[in-house]
Protein backbone atom coordinates (compact mmCIF):
# COMPACT_ATOMS: atom_id res chain seq x y z
CA UNK A 1 0.00 0.00 0.00
CA UNK A 2 2.73 2.81 1.11
CA UNK A 3 4.37 1.81 -2.69
CA UNK A 4 1.39 2.48 -4.19
CA UNK A 5 1.13 5.71 -2.86
CA UNK A 6 4.62 6.41 -3.52
CA UNK A 7 4.42 5.35 -6.96
CA UNK A 8 0.55 7.60 -7.15
CA UNK A 9 2.75 10.51 -5.68
CA UNK A 10 5.59 10.50 -8.24
CA UNK A 11 3.58 10.36 -11.40
CA UNK A 12 1.81 13.38 -9.92
CA UNK A 13 5.59 15.60 -9.44
CA UNK A 14 6.60 14.16 -12.69
CA UNK A 15 3.29 15.57 -14.70
CA UNK A 16 3.69 19.01 -12.99
CA UNK A 17 7.41 19.00 -13.52
CA UNK A 18 6.42 18.58 -17.30
CA UNK A 19 4.39 20.76 -17.30
CA UNK A 20 5.85 23.59 -15.82
CA UNK A 21 8.39 22.69 -18.05
CA UNK A 22 11.10 21.89 -16.36
CA UNK A 23 14.05 18.43 -16.10
CA UNK A 24 14.38 16.71 -13.37
CA UNK A 25 17.70 18.64 -13.03
CA UNK A 26 15.94 22.26 -12.68
CA UNK A 27 13.66 20.54 -9.91
CA UNK A 28 16.23 19.59 -8.06
CA UNK A 29 18.16 22.66 -8.45
CA UNK A 30 15.22 24.63 -6.91
CA UNK A 31 14.88 22.05 -4.23
CA UNK A 32 18.47 21.75 -2.99
CA UNK A 33 18.80 18.35 -3.99
CA UNK A 34 19.84 16.03 -6.71
CA UNK A 35 18.46 14.84 -9.76
CA UNK A 36 19.24 11.04 -8.88
CA UNK A 37 17.01 11.96 -5.82
CA UNK A 38 14.00 13.61 -7.53
CA UNK A 39 14.13 10.44 -10.25
CA UNK A 40 13.93 8.21 -7.02
CA UNK A 41 10.97 10.48 -6.11
CA UNK A 42 9.36 10.02 -9.10
CA UNK A 43 9.28 6.91 -9.61
CA UNK A 44 7.54 6.20 -6.76
CA UNK A 45 10.96 4.61 -4.69
CA UNK A 46 11.97 7.24 -2.05
CA UNK A 47 9.47 7.78 0.97
CA UNK A 48 8.95 11.54 0.89
CA UNK A 49 7.60 13.69 3.52
CA UNK A 50 4.73 16.10 3.24
CA UNK A 51 7.53 19.07 4.04
CA UNK A 52 8.83 17.86 0.85
CA UNK A 53 6.02 17.53 -0.96
CA UNK A 54 4.81 21.11 -0.34
CA UNK A 55 8.08 22.54 -1.13
CA UNK A 56 7.71 20.73 -4.40
CA UNK A 57 4.30 22.17 -5.02
CA UNK A 58 5.25 25.45 -4.12
CA UNK A 59 8.86 25.26 -6.79
CA UNK A 60 6.50 24.22 -9.40
CA UNK A 61 3.13 26.00 -9.01
CA UNK A 62 1.17 23.44 -8.52
CA UNK A 63 -1.22 21.71 -5.93
CA UNK A 64 0.54 18.32 -5.85
CA UNK A 65 -1.52 16.49 -2.87
CA UNK A 66 -4.95 17.84 -2.20
CA UNK A 67 -8.38 15.78 -0.96
CA UNK A 68 -7.78 12.18 -3.18
CA UNK A 69 -5.11 12.03 -6.13
CA UNK A 70 -5.09 13.37 -10.19
CA UNK A 71 -7.22 10.14 -12.16
CA UNK A 72 -7.10 9.58 -15.87
CA UNK A 73 -8.23 12.66 -17.86
CA UNK A 74 -11.70 12.93 -19.66
CA UNK A 75 -13.70 15.01 -21.87
CA UNK A 76 -16.94 16.77 -21.86
CA UNK A 77 -17.83 17.77 -25.31
CA UNK A 78 -20.77 19.88 -26.04
CA UNK A 79 -21.80 19.08 -29.35
CA UNK A 80 -23.70 20.59 -32.41
CA UNK A 81 -21.07 23.56 -32.39
CA UNK A 82 -19.63 25.31 -35.71
CA UNK A 83 -15.91 25.42 -35.91
CA UNK A 84 -14.44 28.92 -37.78
CA UNK A 85 -11.32 30.64 -38.08
CA UNK A 86 -8.32 29.39 -38.40
CA UNK A 87 -5.64 26.83 -36.24
CA UNK A 88 -1.97 25.87 -36.85
CA UNK A 89 -0.92 22.35 -37.32
CA UNK A 90 1.46 21.29 -34.86
CA UNK A 91 5.07 19.63 -35.58
CA UNK A 92 5.03 15.97 -36.16
CA UNK A 93 4.59 13.66 -33.57
CA UNK A 94 6.41 10.77 -35.35
CA UNK A 95 9.17 12.83 -36.88
CA UNK A 96 9.49 14.11 -33.20
CA UNK A 97 10.30 10.81 -31.38
CA UNK A 98 12.46 9.34 -34.84
CA UNK A 99 14.54 12.48 -34.04
CA UNK A 100 15.08 12.11 -29.84
CA UNK A 101 16.00 8.34 -31.03
CA UNK A 102 18.19 9.84 -33.53
CA UNK A 103 20.24 12.33 -31.00
CA UNK A 104 22.07 9.52 -29.23
CA UNK A 105 23.91 9.11 -32.39
CA UNK A 106 25.10 12.43 -31.78
CA UNK A 107 28.14 13.68 -29.01
CA UNK A 108 26.92 17.01 -29.20
CA UNK A 109 24.52 19.30 -28.62
CA UNK A 110 20.81 18.52 -30.16
CA UNK A 111 18.04 21.74 -30.24
CA UNK A 112 14.87 20.52 -31.51
CA UNK A 113 12.78 23.44 -32.82
CA UNK A 114 8.92 23.50 -31.58
CA UNK A 115 8.98 19.82 -30.28
CA UNK A 116 5.53 18.50 -29.53
CA UNK A 117 4.41 18.45 -25.70
CA UNK A 118 2.73 14.93 -26.05
CA UNK A 119 2.92 11.71 -23.45
CA UNK A 120 4.70 9.30 -26.45
CA UNK A 121 7.51 12.56 -26.33
CA UNK A 122 6.98 12.79 -22.01
CA UNK A 123 7.85 8.89 -22.18
CA UNK A 124 10.80 8.93 -24.24
CA UNK A 125 12.42 11.90 -22.61
CA UNK A 126 11.59 9.71 -19.30
CA UNK A 127 14.09 7.00 -20.84
CA UNK A 128 16.43 9.43 -21.75
CA UNK A 129 16.83 11.41 -18.66
CA UNK A 130 16.94 7.70 -16.79
CA UNK A 131 20.25 6.81 -19.38
CA UNK A 132 22.10 10.00 -18.31
CA UNK A 133 20.78 12.54 -21.30
CA UNK A 134 20.10 15.45 -20.66
CA UNK A 135 17.46 17.39 -21.38
CA UNK A 136 15.78 20.74 -21.19
CA UNK A 137 12.97 23.00 -22.35
CA UNK A 138 13.96 26.23 -23.41
CA UNK A 139 12.75 29.16 -24.87
CA UNK A 140 9.66 29.65 -23.13
CA UNK A 141 9.23 25.75 -23.05
CA UNK A 142 8.73 25.88 -27.27
CA UNK A 143 12.15 24.03 -28.14
CA UNK A 144 14.20 21.36 -26.65
CA UNK A 145 17.76 21.05 -26.20
CA UNK A 146 19.27 17.15 -25.75
CA UNK A 147 23.01 16.94 -24.70
CA UNK A 148 24.01 13.10 -24.40
CA UNK A 149 26.45 11.86 -21.86
CA UNK A 150 29.85 10.52 -22.46
CA UNK A 151 28.94 7.04 -21.22
CA UNK A 152 24.86 5.98 -21.12
CA UNK A 153 23.91 4.16 -17.97
CA UNK A 154 21.37 1.72 -19.55
CA UNK A 155 21.24 -0.63 -16.41
CA UNK A 156 19.30 2.73 -15.02
CA UNK A 157 16.33 2.43 -18.10
CA UNK A 158 12.95 3.87 -16.86
CA UNK A 159 10.95 0.55 -17.86
CA UNK A 160 7.90 1.96 -17.07
CA UNK A 161 8.01 4.93 -18.99
CA UNK A 162 9.50 2.37 -21.90
CA UNK A 163 6.70 0.02 -21.97
CA UNK A 164 4.10 2.96 -23.10
CA UNK A 165 5.63 3.98 -26.10
CA UNK A 166 6.81 1.46 -29.15
CA UNK A 167 8.80 4.54 -30.33
CA UNK A 168 11.45 2.68 -27.71
CA UNK A 169 12.30 0.26 -30.49
CA UNK A 170 13.98 2.83 -32.09
CA UNK A 171 16.91 2.78 -29.90
CA UNK A 172 18.17 -0.04 -31.29
CA UNK A 173 19.62 1.40 -34.48
CA UNK A 174 21.74 3.93 -32.45
CA UNK A 175 22.75 2.12 -29.57
CA UNK A 176 24.27 -0.67 -31.42
CA UNK A 177 27.20 1.22 -32.36
CA UNK A 178 27.36 2.72 -28.71
CA UNK A 179 27.31 -0.53 -26.61
CA UNK A 180 28.33 -4.65 -27.00
CA UNK A 181 25.75 -5.68 -25.23
CA UNK A 182 22.17 -3.94 -23.59
CA UNK A 183 18.95 -4.45 -22.45
CA UNK A 184 15.86 -3.03 -23.83
CA UNK A 185 12.00 -3.22 -22.12
CA UNK A 186 9.09 -4.61 -24.61
CA UNK A 187 7.98 -1.80 -27.00
CA UNK A 188 4.27 -0.60 -26.24
CA UNK A 189 1.85 2.00 -27.24
CA UNK A 190 -1.42 1.56 -29.28
CA UNK A 191 -3.21 -1.74 -28.79
CA UNK A 192 -3.33 -2.53 -32.36
CA UNK A 193 -2.79 -6.14 -32.80
CA UNK A 194 0.13 -7.94 -32.95
CA UNK A 195 3.56 -6.25 -34.25
CA UNK A 196 6.76 -8.62 -34.25
CA UNK A 197 9.90 -6.49 -34.63
CA UNK A 198 11.40 -9.39 -36.88
CA UNK A 199 11.16 -6.59 -40.12
CA UNK A 200 13.65 -4.74 -37.47
CA UNK A 201 15.89 -7.60 -36.74
CA UNK A 202 16.27 -8.28 -40.30
CA UNK A 203 17.66 -5.56 -41.38
CA UNK A 204 19.56 -4.99 -37.81
CA UNK A 205 21.19 -8.16 -38.08
CA UNK A 206 23.06 -6.97 -41.20
CA UNK A 207 24.69 -4.34 -38.53
CA UNK A 208 25.99 -7.29 -36.02
CA UNK A 209 22.58 -6.96 -33.75
CA UNK A 210 21.37 -9.97 -32.19
CA UNK A 211 18.26 -10.49 -29.82
CA UNK A 212 16.79 -12.55 -27.55
CA UNK A 213 13.62 -11.72 -26.33
CA UNK A 214 12.87 -13.25 -22.46
CA UNK A 215 11.23 -11.90 -19.30
CA UNK A 216 9.78 -9.04 -20.80
CA UNK A 217 13.29 -7.42 -21.97
CA UNK A 218 15.20 -7.31 -25.66
CA UNK A 219 18.62 -9.22 -24.83
CA UNK A 220 20.93 -7.49 -27.23
CA UNK A 221 24.20 -8.21 -28.21
CA UNK A 222 26.84 -7.02 -31.18
CA UNK A 223 29.10 -8.32 -33.31
CA UNK A 224 31.57 -5.88 -34.26
CA UNK A 225 32.85 -8.12 -37.06
CA UNK A 226 29.44 -8.52 -39.54
CA UNK A 227 28.44 -5.90 -41.63
CA UNK A 228 26.15 -5.26 -44.64
CA UNK A 229 28.37 -6.11 -47.40
CA UNK A 230 25.38 -6.06 -50.01
CA UNK A 231 21.95 -3.79 -50.09
CA UNK A 232 19.58 -4.31 -47.14
CA UNK A 233 15.94 -5.25 -48.63
CA UNK A 234 13.55 -4.70 -45.93
CA UNK A 235 10.61 -7.30 -45.60
CA UNK A 236 8.24 -4.42 -44.56
CA UNK A 237 8.28 -1.36 -46.06
CA UNK A 238 7.59 0.36 -42.59
CA UNK A 239 8.48 3.92 -41.12
CA UNK A 240 9.84 2.70 -38.16
CA UNK A 241 11.62 -0.10 -39.60
CA UNK A 242 13.54 2.12 -42.00
CA UNK A 243 14.54 4.93 -39.22
CA UNK A 244 15.57 2.03 -37.00
CA UNK A 245 18.08 0.61 -40.35
CA UNK A 246 18.48 4.54 -40.99
CA UNK A 247 19.71 5.38 -37.56
CA UNK A 248 21.95 1.86 -37.88
CA UNK A 249 23.78 2.92 -41.30
CA UNK A 250 24.05 6.75 -40.01
CA UNK A 251 27.08 5.78 -38.46
CA UNK A 252 28.21 2.22 -39.75
CA UNK A 253 31.89 3.35 -41.64
CA UNK A 254 30.87 2.64 -45.53
CA UNK A 255 28.04 3.45 -47.82
CA UNK A 256 24.40 1.32 -47.03
CA UNK A 257 21.83 0.68 -49.55
CA UNK A 258 18.32 0.17 -48.09
CA UNK A 259 15.53 -0.64 -50.85
CA UNK A 260 11.64 -0.90 -50.03
CA UNK A 261 12.49 2.05 -47.58
CA UNK A 262 9.95 3.74 -46.77
CA UNK A 263 9.69 7.05 -48.07
CA UNK A 264 6.80 8.91 -45.71
CA UNK A 265 7.13 12.15 -43.84
CA UNK A 266 8.49 11.32 -40.80
CA UNK A 267 11.49 9.00 -42.80
CA UNK A 268 12.08 12.34 -44.87
CA UNK A 269 12.28 14.61 -41.85
CA UNK A 270 14.98 11.80 -39.92
CA UNK A 271 17.15 11.94 -43.14
CA UNK A 272 17.33 15.47 -43.18
CA UNK A 273 18.46 15.45 -39.63
CA UNK A 274 21.07 12.93 -40.35
CA UNK A 275 22.10 15.46 -43.61
CA UNK A 276 22.40 17.97 -40.54
CA UNK A 277 24.55 16.12 -38.58
CA UNK A 278 26.79 15.38 -41.77
CA UNK A 279 25.26 11.97 -43.25
CA UNK A 280 24.77 11.89 -46.71
CA UNK A 281 22.08 10.50 -47.87
CA UNK A 282 20.63 10.15 -51.39
CA UNK A 283 17.33 8.84 -52.76
CA UNK A 284 14.94 10.87 -50.00
CA UNK A 285 11.74 10.45 -51.06
CA UNK A 286 11.79 7.35 -52.80
CA UNK A 287 11.96 3.56 -51.85
CA UNK A 288 15.70 3.36 -52.24
CA UNK A 289 18.25 5.47 -49.37
CA UNK A 290 22.01 4.69 -49.94
CA UNK A 291 23.45 6.55 -46.53
CA UNK A 292 26.99 7.41 -46.46
CA UNK A 293 27.78 6.89 -42.55
CA UNK A 294 29.67 8.76 -40.23
CA UNK A 295 31.73 6.64 -37.60
CA UNK A 296 31.70 9.53 -35.31
CA UNK A 297 29.09 12.07 -35.00
CA UNK A 298 29.84 15.32 -32.40
CA UNK A 299 28.01 18.15 -33.56
CA UNK A 300 25.70 21.07 -32.54
CA UNK A 301 22.76 20.88 -34.61
CA UNK A 302 20.19 22.83 -34.83
CA UNK A 303 16.95 21.23 -36.36
CA UNK A 304 13.21 22.42 -37.05
CA UNK A 305 10.96 19.61 -37.40
CA UNK A 306 8.09 19.52 -40.18
CA UNK A 307 4.25 19.64 -39.48
CA UNK A 308 2.04 16.91 -39.39
CA UNK A 309 -0.26 15.17 -42.00
CA UNK A 310 -2.55 13.12 -39.91
CA UNK A 311 -2.87 16.27 -37.42
CA UNK A 312 -3.65 18.17 -40.48
CA UNK A 313 -6.18 15.69 -41.87
CA UNK A 314 -7.90 15.76 -38.06
CA UNK A 315 -8.38 19.20 -38.54
CA UNK A 316 -9.61 18.89 -41.66
CA UNK A 317 -11.89 16.13 -40.39
CA UNK A 318 -13.51 18.22 -37.55
CA UNK A 319 -14.49 20.89 -40.16
CA UNK A 320 -15.78 18.04 -42.16
CA UNK A 321 -18.05 16.69 -39.85
CA UNK A 322 -19.15 19.57 -37.77
CA UNK A 323 -20.19 21.07 -41.08
CA UNK A 324 -17.68 24.56 -40.48
CA UNK A 325 -15.88 26.84 -42.83
CA UNK A 326 -12.04 26.33 -41.49
CA UNK A 327 -8.59 27.59 -42.27
CA UNK A 328 -6.06 25.09 -41.47
CA UNK A 329 -2.49 26.59 -42.03
CA UNK A 330 0.88 24.92 -42.44
CA UNK A 331 -0.51 21.56 -43.98
CA UNK A 332 2.37 19.57 -45.75
CA UNK A 333 0.38 19.04 -48.68
CA UNK A 334 2.78 16.75 -50.15
CA UNK A 335 2.00 14.07 -47.93
CA UNK A 336 -1.88 14.75 -48.12
CA UNK A 337 -2.49 14.93 -51.78
CA UNK A 338 -4.38 11.58 -52.20
CA UNK A 339 -6.57 12.07 -49.22
CA UNK A 340 -7.54 15.87 -50.79
CA UNK A 341 -8.18 14.40 -54.42
CA UNK A 342 -10.08 11.33 -52.95
CA UNK A 343 -12.02 14.06 -50.93
CA UNK A 344 -12.30 16.49 -53.86
CA UNK A 345 -13.99 13.31 -55.80
CA UNK A 346 -16.50 13.47 -52.61
CA UNK A 347 -17.51 16.87 -53.34
CA UNK A 348 -15.24 18.76 -50.72
CA UNK A 349 -15.58 22.79 -51.46
CA UNK A 350 -11.84 23.91 -50.73
CA UNK A 351 -9.58 26.34 -51.31
CA UNK A 352 -5.64 25.97 -50.78
CA UNK A 353 -2.76 28.45 -51.11
CA UNK A 354 0.26 29.09 -52.94
CA UNK A 355 2.89 26.30 -51.46
CA UNK A 356 5.48 27.34 -49.09
CA UNK A 357 8.62 25.66 -47.41
CA UNK A 358 8.51 24.49 -43.72
CA UNK A 359 11.21 25.80 -41.22
CA UNK A 360 13.30 22.56 -42.32
CA UNK A 361 13.54 24.40 -45.76
CA UNK A 362 12.49 21.23 -47.07
CA UNK A 363 8.98 20.28 -46.78
CA UNK A 364 6.16 22.14 -49.04
CA UNK A 365 3.08 23.30 -46.89
CA UNK A 366 0.18 25.25 -47.72
CA UNK A 367 -2.87 26.95 -46.06
CA UNK A 368 -6.23 25.13 -46.64
CA UNK A 369 -9.72 26.41 -46.14
CA UNK A 370 -12.56 23.75 -45.55
CA UNK A 371 -16.02 24.63 -46.59
CA UNK A 372 -19.90 22.93 -45.62
CA UNK A 373 -20.13 20.20 -48.21
CA UNK A 374 -22.72 18.00 -49.33
CA UNK A 375 -20.49 15.47 -49.93
CA UNK A 376 -21.25 12.08 -51.59
CA UNK A 377 -19.65 7.95 -51.17
CA UNK A 378 -16.78 7.44 -53.11
CA UNK A 379 -17.28 5.02 -55.51
CA UNK A 380 -13.83 2.95 -54.92
CA UNK A 381 -13.24 1.48 -51.23
CA UNK A 382 -11.23 3.69 -49.08
CA UNK A 383 -7.68 2.01 -48.54
CA UNK A 384 -4.20 3.07 -47.34
CA UNK A 385 -1.05 2.57 -49.46
CA UNK A 386 2.43 3.56 -48.77
CA UNK A 387 3.80 6.65 -49.62
CA UNK A 388 3.11 8.22 -51.72
CA UNK A 389 -0.67 6.70 -51.02
CA UNK A 390 -3.16 7.57 -48.92
CA UNK A 391 -1.83 7.56 -45.66
CA UNK A 392 -2.22 4.92 -42.70
CA UNK A 393 -2.90 6.69 -39.78
CA UNK A 394 -5.56 8.97 -41.96
CA UNK A 395 -7.87 5.92 -42.27
CA UNK A 396 -10.01 6.21 -39.77
CA UNK A 397 -10.81 9.43 -39.96
CA UNK A 398 -12.30 8.93 -43.41
CA UNK A 399 -14.36 6.30 -41.12
CA UNK A 400 -16.16 10.33 -39.87
CA UNK A 401 -15.96 11.54 -43.21
CA UNK A 402 -17.83 9.11 -44.99
CA UNK A 403 -20.60 8.70 -42.42
CA UNK A 404 -21.66 12.21 -43.38
CA UNK A 405 -21.52 11.61 -47.10
CA UNK A 406 -24.64 10.40 -48.95
CA UNK A 407 -24.14 6.32 -49.58
CA UNK A 408 -22.22 3.56 -48.60
CA UNK A 409 -18.30 3.75 -48.50
CA UNK A 410 -15.65 0.68 -47.74
CA UNK A 411 -12.92 1.16 -45.87
CA UNK A 412 -10.59 -1.49 -45.81
CA UNK A 413 -8.12 -1.08 -43.05
CA UNK A 414 -5.87 -3.87 -43.89
CA UNK A 415 -2.55 -2.99 -42.20
CA UNK A 416 -3.25 -3.35 -38.33
CA UNK A 417 -5.85 -6.43 -36.66
CA UNK A 418 -7.75 -4.71 -34.42
CA UNK A 419 -8.04 -0.61 -35.52
CA UNK A 420 -11.07 -1.14 -37.82
CA UNK A 421 -13.14 -2.63 -34.60
CA UNK A 422 -12.50 0.34 -32.74
CA UNK A 423 -14.23 2.31 -36.21
CA UNK A 424 -17.17 0.16 -34.98
CA UNK A 425 -17.47 2.75 -31.57
CA UNK A 426 -19.13 5.53 -33.99
CA UNK A 427 -22.07 3.25 -33.80
CA UNK A 428 -22.74 4.49 -30.25
CA UNK A 429 -22.74 7.99 -31.66
CA UNK A 430 -25.06 7.46 -34.01
CA UNK A 431 -23.23 6.03 -36.86
CA UNK A 432 -24.09 3.23 -39.22
CA UNK A 433 -21.28 0.98 -39.04
CA UNK A 434 -20.86 -2.78 -40.28
CA UNK A 435 -17.93 -4.71 -39.05
CA UNK A 436 -17.29 -7.13 -42.22
CA UNK A 437 -14.10 -8.53 -40.89
CA UNK A 438 -11.37 -7.46 -38.53
CA UNK A 439 -10.04 -5.24 -41.91
CA UNK A 440 -13.26 -4.03 -43.73
CA UNK A 441 -16.10 -1.67 -42.26
CA UNK A 442 -19.03 -0.56 -44.29
CA UNK A 443 -20.41 2.99 -43.65
CA UNK A 444 -23.63 4.34 -44.13
CA UNK A 445 -24.23 7.36 -44.72
CA UNK A 446 -25.70 10.29 -43.52
CA UNK A 447 -25.40 10.33 -40.35
CA UNK A 448 -27.65 11.78 -37.48
CA UNK A 449 -25.23 12.39 -34.75
CA UNK A 450 -26.16 11.47 -30.94
CA UNK A 451 -24.58 12.18 -27.83
CA UNK A 452 -23.30 9.46 -25.89
CA UNK A 453 -21.18 8.53 -22.75
CA UNK A 454 -18.17 6.08 -23.87
CA UNK A 455 -14.83 4.78 -22.72
CA UNK A 456 -11.93 6.21 -25.43
CA UNK A 457 -10.63 3.63 -27.52
CA UNK A 458 -7.12 2.32 -26.70
CA UNK A 459 -5.84 3.26 -30.46
CA UNK A 460 -4.98 7.10 -31.19
CA UNK A 461 -6.84 7.54 -34.32
CA UNK A 462 -9.99 6.21 -33.88
CA UNK A 463 -10.10 7.54 -30.30
CA UNK A 464 -9.86 11.10 -32.21
CA UNK A 465 -12.58 10.15 -34.68
CA UNK A 466 -14.91 9.79 -31.69
CA UNK A 467 -14.02 12.94 -30.09
CA UNK A 468 -14.17 14.55 -33.27
CA UNK A 469 -17.78 12.99 -33.75
CA UNK A 470 -18.75 13.60 -30.47
CA UNK A 471 -18.09 17.32 -31.49
CA UNK A 472 -21.44 17.38 -34.37
CA UNK A 473 -23.59 15.40 -31.87
CA UNK A 474 -26.10 17.75 -30.31
CA UNK A 475 -25.98 17.34 -26.82
CA UNK A 476 -23.55 16.57 -24.23
CA UNK A 477 -20.61 13.74 -24.28
CA UNK A 478 -18.33 11.99 -22.25
CA UNK A 479 -15.14 10.36 -23.31
CA UNK A 480 -13.80 8.85 -20.74
CA UNK A 481 -9.65 8.06 -19.98
CA UNK A 482 -8.05 10.09 -23.36
CA UNK A 483 -4.63 9.40 -22.12
CA UNK A 484 -4.49 7.67 -25.12
CA UNK A 485 -5.23 10.91 -27.44
CA UNK A 486 -2.64 12.86 -25.20
CA UNK A 487 -0.19 10.81 -26.66
CA UNK A 488 -0.11 12.02 -30.11
CA UNK A 489 -1.91 15.23 -29.72
CA UNK A 490 -0.91 18.45 -28.04
CA UNK A 491 -3.44 20.53 -25.82
CA UNK A 492 -5.64 19.35 -28.53
CA UNK A 493 -9.23 19.74 -26.49
CA UNK A 494 -8.04 23.57 -25.84
CA UNK A 495 -6.79 24.44 -29.78
CA UNK A 496 -10.44 23.00 -30.70
CA UNK A 497 -12.00 25.29 -28.39
CA UNK A 498 -9.80 28.48 -29.57
CA UNK A 499 -11.57 27.38 -32.83
CA UNK A 500 -15.22 27.15 -31.47
CA UNK A 501 -15.53 23.98 -30.20
CA UNK A 502 -16.84 23.77 -26.45
CA UNK A 503 -14.49 21.04 -24.62
CA UNK A 504 -14.20 20.45 -20.67
CA UNK A 505 -11.13 18.61 -19.74
CA UNK A 506 -11.94 17.14 -16.15
CA UNK A 507 -11.12 14.12 -13.59
CA UNK A 508 -12.51 12.01 -11.21
CA UNK A 509 -12.71 13.33 -7.52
Amino acid sequence: MADDYLVRIGKLIRDARQHRGWTQSQLAEALGTSQSAVNRIERGNQNISLEMIARIGEALDSEIVSLGYAGPMHLRVVGGRRLSGSIDVKTSKNACVALLCATLLNKGRTVLRRVARIEEVYRLLEVLNSIGVRTRWINNGVDLEIVPPSELDMESIDAEAAIRTRSIIMFLGPLLHRLDAFKLPYAGGCDLGTRTIEPHMIALRRFGLDIAATEGLYHAQVDRSVTPGRPIVLTERGDTVTENALLAAARHDGVTVIRNASSNYMVQDLCFFLEALGVRVEGIGTTTLTVHGVPNIDVDVDYSPSEDPVEAMSLLAAAVVTESELTVRRVPIEFLEIELAVLEEMGLDHDRTPEYFADNGRTRLIDLTVRPSKLEAPIDKIHPMPFPGLNIDNVPFFAAIAATAQGQTLIHDWVYDNRAIYLTDLNRLGGRLQLLDPHRVLVEGPTRWRAAEMMCPPALRPAVVVLLAMMAAEGTSVLRNVYVINRGYEDLAERLNSIGAQIEIFRDI
